[in-house]
């Protein structure tokens, strides 16, 4: 499945949540990662961080767009039923 989130990379703390500020009435997903934003340092952590919070491998998550934006879309190896579960747990 592929989802869409917003990186905030130079964070003081990694942090997975959801953000009210997203498109329209939807809420959008916002990773806080502590890695900065060059030489796609921030892209590698993001990567692990997600695979780390999601149960999965790093081999299952990979940045589909927004390499050198904020703003990504991720494709990760999970099932809908996995995902959605892992949504509850960030209160949503």
């Amino acid at each position: 499945m592929t989802i869409s989130l917003k990186v905030k990379p130079g964070s003081k703390v990694d942090m997975l949540f959801y953000d009210a500020a997203g498109s329209g009435r939807e809420k959008l997903l916002t990773a806080k990662i502590k890695a900065p934003a060059q030489d796609g340092k921030a892209n590698a952590y993001l990567v692990e961080f997600l695979a780390k919070q999601l149960g999965v491998a790093k081999s299952g998550v990979a940045i589909v767009s927004g390499h050198t934006s904020q703003h990504k879309r991720v494709a990760i190896d999970v099932s809908e039923e996995h995902f959605s579960r892992f949504q509850e747990s960030l209160g949503i």
